[in-house]
């Protein structure tokens, strides 16, 4: 059909039936027994004609269309959401002899009674739950901190191994959980374009995975082909396949999840004893570089899952279970250079460009030297062959030297004088274990840096304008600092980059030009952090907004009147009388004054029921997120404590609490309040 024209209302109906029928069975064939049936071609044409016809006709669109899969949703706040059953941490070991010892364990409990065990790959990927009702998709939750998790149902479902909807038999509500994890190749592509868009790779697949369930736009997961691996079928204890045989084992729920369609993994053994778990574990340790994924141990579980309750668990884990971890490998490489990167505050820091070596499941280039110091400690000389190591969760990192290797009149490295980009001096401060460029108007990477914090989302959350954009409003001579963005004008925008992924069109400069507008409304404390002033983050903004109450009286302050405000020390102080001493600072906060800026602090208690106490909060709670409730407190006249100490007021519990403060709190004798204690404090009309 003409994707251009608009087909009669039933003929539409018909023809999204059809193409769902048609795309769902492509699916199901390539990702559950992996044939391509249609070249990538005619289901482009196809997914885009589906697309197009939800578009104009979005009352056809529904939860369980393939359409979903190409993204689209933005969701700029991920809901919060209480898991039904607790996704508890696996004990983890490295010794085989905790791993016998769980065995024996295991089988002392059980007195006899007859099981097995199942062993399994651990992923490494990001642990999820997904809930099925009634054969469909309803949501999928991060696991966060095993109580509660973040709502991501809408980059989920761009995830092309999480059905949709369910094929033939399925309890009528279940959740299933598993790891979404990034398989290598398309985890390599994704790092070879950024980089040749000028993009800092991703350190891992594992934060890749990570990142792109988190981001606010779904079509941008989509582009990912992230992979979900199944390794859990959870039931309610009232669902109907509790008694039924097929679901009795650990290895029977997922081959029953197979048959719904779930894209479950072959790599899955029974075994009947600790012979045939250790023959597991031993060959996934050699053979684990040859998957198309990273894993970075294996799961030992009873098989029985009528037994895992009588079981039972600790506090954290499951006694039915326990993961063994691959030790981290290590190897030797040769040093070809060293390079300098220059980060948003100036920070230089040193970068080893190694000989590519394939280490935990990527291609290793590249590794921190941390700093000057660290250079120094490893007494690293010229063409040194480098010890690498890498976990499988861990960023590469560089452990020592292979003496044996080191050339024979190898000098020292001799560390960076001036910075990289713009050749100014490096200087270092006293204490401090970095150097870094004083140049923070004159060298790109600060620029750009200083922008990019500028817009970011705790700052003044001017999402339309990414990292790329920027760079595009820079090399046209555009924006060199934040005050040059609120002169742009849909003039200027419109057609710049043309040809370019980060192009701007009509619409684009339109959403630019109001989110300028919109953040014109963002409070004072969040203009000053905004500012990227050295040393001062969030709370020391907001404590330095508070005590000075607008930006005069601020730019005005001097160093002993800086430091002698609540946690900021001499060398904040010292930063921020530096940074408003800078006449060209001074122009441009001028400048975001006049473009419309808040620069002077809005009282926003709602009461004083809290003056003069300081809570330090703990926990998750049902009615506030963290954020929320420290604003509350704040709201309320209190200042939100970081740490348990014998100025503390009360301690705010919530659930899966810190340890370490409770016992600290109880040591101290500081009083612990429930969340419902707190909004009793607070008054019925509190803010929630």
């Amino acid at each position: 059909m003409d994707l251009f024209s608009t087909p009669a209302p039933e003929s539409a109906r018909q023809r999204v039936a059809e193409l769902t029928k048609l795309i769902d069975h492509y699916n199901y064939e390539y990702y559950m027994n992996d044939q391509s049936l249609v070249s990538d071609y005619e289901f482009d044409a196809l997914l885009r004609e589906l697309v197009e016809l939800e578009k104009q006709y979005p009352e056809l669109s529904l939860p369980t269309s393939p359409a979903r899969r190409v993204g689209g949703e933005v969701n700029k706040q991920f809901k919060q959401v209480t898991h039904r059953f607790p996704m508890l941490s696996l004990g983890n070991t490295y010794s085989i002899e905790e791993i016998e010892e769980f065995e024996a364990r295991t089988r002392k409990l059980l007195d006899g009674v007859p099981f097995t065990y199942t062993c399994e790959l651990k992923y490494d990927g990001v642990a999820i739950g997904l809930t099925y009702r009634r054969g469909q998709l309803v949501q999928a939750v991060t696991r966060g901190n095993g109580t509660v998790g973040d709502d991501i149902t809408s980059n989920a479902r761009t995830v092309g191994t999480i059905p949709l909807r369910l094929h033939g038999d399925w309890p009528d509500d279940f959740e299933a959980r598993g790891e979404v994890v990034y398989p290598f190749e398309p985890f390599e592509a994704m790092n070879r374009q950024r980089e040749a868009d000028g993009d800092a790779p991703f350190a891992n697949p594992r934060n890749a995975a990570s990142g792109s369930l988190k981001l606010q736009d779904s079509a941008e997961c989509a582009k990912r082909k992230l992979m979900f691996c199944m390794y859990f079928l959870m039931l309610p204890p009232d669902a109907p396949q509790q008694s039924d045989p097929a679901y009795a084992t650990h290895s029977g729920r997922l081959a029953a999840a197979k048959e719904m369609g779930f894209k479950v993994q072959p790599y899955i053994k029974e075994c009947q004893n600790i012979k045939e778990i250790k023959d597991f574990i031993d060959y996934w340790d050699h053979e684990r570089w040859n998957l198309p994924f990273g894993i970075d141990g294996v799961v030992i579980k009873v098989n029985q899952t009528g037994l895992w309750d009588r079981l039972g668990t600790t506090a954290k884990s499951p006694r039915w279970a326990i993961a063994y971890k691959f030790k981290a490998e290590r190897v030797s490489t040769p040093l070809t250079e060293v390079t300098y990167q220059v980060g948003r505050t100036g920070i230089v820091t040193p970068v080893a460009n190694m000989e590519p070596v394939w280490l935990g499941g990527t291609t290793v280039r590249r590794a921190t030297l941390n700093n000057a110091d660290f250079i120094a400690k490893l007494d690293i000389h010229e063409g040194d062959s480098l010890l690498v190591e890498k976990g499988g969760e861990i960023i590469p990192k560089i452990v020592g030297v292979d003496l044996e290797k080191r050339p024979e009149g190898a000098r020292p490295i001799t560390y960076a004088t001036v910075c990289p980009v713009c050749g100014t001096r490096l200087v270092r401060s006293e204490g401090e274990a970095g150097y870094y460029c004083p140049n923070q108007d004159g060298c790109l990477p600060q620029i750009l840096g200083q922008l990019e914090h500028f817009v970011g989302r705790r700052a003044m959350d001017i999402d339309s304008l990414g990292s790329e954009r920027l760079r595009l409003l820079y090399d046209a001579g555009l924006v060199h600092n934040p005050a040059d963005l609120y002169d742009l004008t849909a003039q200027q925008l419109i057609g710049l980059g043309e040809g370019s992924a980060s192009s701007i069109q009509e619409k684009g400069a339109i959403n630019i030009l109001k989110a300028l507008e919109e953040s014109k409304r963002v409070p004072f404390e969040r203009v000053l952090f905004a500012l990227g002033i050295r040393y001062v983050g969030e709370v020391g903004a907001k404590k330095l907004a508070r005590h000075f109450g607008n930006i005069d009286a601020l730019m005005a302050a001097n160093v002993m009147e800086l430091a002698a405000v609540e946690d900021v020390g001499e060398v904040t102080a010292v930063a921020v009388f530096d940074f408003f001493n800078n006449a060209a600072h001074r122009q441009m906060v001028e400048r975001l004054r006049a473009a419309g800026l808040q620069m002077e602090s809005v009282d926003t208690r709602v009461g004083n029921q809290l003056e003069g106490m300081t809570i330090v909060v703990s926990g998750v709670f049902k009615h506030f997120s963290r954020d929320e409730i420290k604003a509350s407190i704040e709201q309320h006249g209190g200042k939100a404590g970081s740490s348990i100490s014998g100025k503390t007021t009360y301690l705010l519990a919530g659930e899966n609490m810190g340890p370490e403060k409770l016992k600290k709190a109880e040591k101290l004798g500081v009083a612990i309040i429930s969340e419902s204690d707190y909004e009793a404090m607070i008054g019925e009309g509190g803010e929630k």
